[in-house]
């Protein structure tokens, strides 16, 4: 009987033993699980599938044009790599690696080359450039070229004779701009494909920033979280590896966005952070700029100067002109006004219908400059009926931190009678307008903007803690030339540049206040335009301009 109970005994203990034994194994791959779930945020690479569309390399050299011989050893080359393409609907945008394309030796020879199938090329011609056809570009900025769509069916590159082809990005499915905010040390991350809706927080949770190291290994990238997601705008937490990179100035990776599903693929990106000014909120210096202005623009270089001298005349000291694929010089245009001590510079938006997105970048690289940035078009005109300027507006609200907004209503001019855009500029040609204001645009402090940047291009929503303002008729409004002569209006059905506004042209929310009312969805004059938009005479602001800015001896204005 003894005997049994020191065999059930010892039994017992080695039972305890291997069930100790057993436990710690487990408690040992928990531990090293969760330290390898945590190590893989920041360090370890997984692989995933970017694209469909097959993007390959093509290089360009331009040598100095003294010098005919680029291989010699006195020769300076310039080196030009295309990244990626992106097809617009009526375009293709080609992102390459240099920064500043305008600068290159001969310009001028730079081609967008178009091959056709090799399925309608002889054998003998297969190679030929013969086969080929160059096209001149639409125009270069910085490291964007935009070409031509060319015939159907043929490929595309960009080189006097090029190796390679590209097939491009979809531009409705795409990671298309970033920027590196080092204020909270996030990257935010503007892309289109979600369909998010307009003015709406969406939950962060649902998605995850891809950062991809190395163009030349697009099996590995490293995730992040979300912070915010809103329209097409998501800031995320910047990893470690990646932050490390911005601060050493290194190569910046390629950041885009995925759900977090399972099998989730990111979408194609052409974004590499731009890293932003560093900027303290609650610095006590002030900034160089006191008022700034934003404005997106398309075929507007005419009316440009006209827009600048005034509101420089008023206050502004600052322009940051975003072209959403301008053909009508520009660049011209910013370069004219910037020898002529204007601070504005012109920064390329290609991307279709992204104004919120662009407005919020906009913001962003103001910051660190300016005290306050408004956001309004270049037929837009801010008017101080009393005589005052933008710099005693704001000098009321330098001492209410807690105010982030200005917002001031908008009066509509119609054509005022005119068949042909007025010769004298907008500002002394239109003068008759509609009784009751529409909307209103706003002065924005970049600081006071919510993380999520989101804003439905009137307004922004503001952090918490800071308000909005609205600031009386008497005291500042806005002149908004909408209608104006049918020449200059019928520009707008060509597209609009808000992502959550119907185009012209589109049978849909016809009753919209973003329409002519009445006109209807076709470019067709009505016989009445010049007469109509018409029920108050209004030549305060002509007047101010006529005592300001004409020339005693010409008459003339300086535009």
């Amino acid at each position: 009987m003894k005997e049994r109970k020191r065999r059930d005994s010892k039994g017992k203990g080695k039972g305890s033993s291997r069930l100790f034994l057993l436990f710690a194994i487990c408690f040992s791959v928990l531990l090293l699980t969760i330290a390898l779930s945590h190590l893989r945020l920041y360090e370890v690479f997984h692989p995933v599938l970017l694209s469909a569309w097959p993007i390959t390399e093509s290089r360009l050299i331009f040598t100095n044009p003294s010098n005919p011989y680029p291989y010699s050893r006195n020769s300076n080359p310039t080196y030009i790599k295309v990244n990626h393409a992106v097809l617009l609907p009526d375009e293709i945008v080609l992102v390459t690696n240099h920064h500043s394309l305008l600068s290159i030796p001969n310009p001028d020879l730079l081609k967008c080359q178009y091959t056709p199938p090799a399925s309608s090329r002889s054998s003998r011609h297969s190679l030929s450039t013969k086969a080929k056809l160059n096209l001149p570009p639409l125009s270069l900025s910085t490291s964007l070229v935009r070409c031509p769509l060319g015939p159907p069916g043929f490929s595309l590159s960009l080189s006097t004779s090029p190796q390679s082809l590209h097939r491009p990005f979809q531009w409705d499915h795409l990671a298309y701009s970033a920027l590196f905010d080092p204020l909270d040390n996030s990257t935010v991350v503007f892309a289109k494909g979600f369909n998010l809706r307009s003015a709406r927080i969406s939950d962060p949770a649902r998605y995850r920033c891809v950062f991809r190291r190395d163009l030349s290994n697009p099996k590995y990238i490293i995730t992040s979280p979300v912070i915010t997601a809103a329209q097409e705008i998501f800031r995320c937490k910047t990893p470690l590896t990646v932050l490390n990179s911005y601060r050493k100035k290194m190569d910046l990776p390629l950041v885009s966005v995925k759900t977090k599903d399972r099998g989730a693929i990111a979408l194609p990106s052409v974004a590499r952070p731009e890293i932003l000014k560093r900027y303290r909120r609650n610095h006590k210096k002030k900034k160089k700029h006191s008022m700034c202005i934003c404005t997106m623009v398309r075929n507007q270089a005419r009316f440009l100067r006209e827009w600048v001298m005034y509101h420089s005349r008023v206050g502004v000291q600052r322009w940051l002109i975003y072209d959403n694929n301008s053909e009508d010089k520009i660049e011209q245009a910013v370069n004219s006004l910037g020898q002529s001590n204007y601070n504005i510079t012109l920064h390329p938006w290609p991307w279709i219908k992204t104004q919120e997105a662009g407005f919020a970048h906009c913001a962003l690289r103001a910051r660190a400059e300016c005290e306050w940035v408004g956001f309004i078009d270049v037929d837009e005109f801010f008017y101080f009926p009393n005589g005052l300027t933008i710099r005693d507006v704001l000098k009321n609200y330098s001492n209410q931190p807690w105010v982030g907004e200005l917002r001031t209503d908008c009066h509509n001019f119609g054509p005022s009678g005119h068949k042909k855009a007025p010769e004298n500029g907008v500002t002394t040609g239109y003068t008759c307008r509609m009784l009751a204001p529409e909307r209103h645009k706003s002065i924005i402090r970049p600081e006071a903007l919510n993380k999520s940047l989101i804003n439905v291009v009137h307004h922004f929503h503001l952090r918490e803690g800071m308000r909005s303002v609205n600031v009386g008729q008497g005291v500042m409004l806005i002149n908004h030339y909408k209608y104006q002569a049918w020449e200059v209006f019928k520009e707008k059905f060509k597209r609009r540049v808000a992502t959550y506004v119907a185009d012209w042209q589109d049978e849909e929310n016809v009753g919209s206040k973003d329409r002519a009312p009445g006109l209807g969805t076709k470019p067709v004059e009505p016989p009445d335009w010049p007469y109509r938009f018409c029920e108050l005479n209004d030549t305060g602001l002509r007047d101010w301009v006529v005592r300001e800015f004409k020339d005693p001896q010409t008459g003339e204005l300086p535009w």
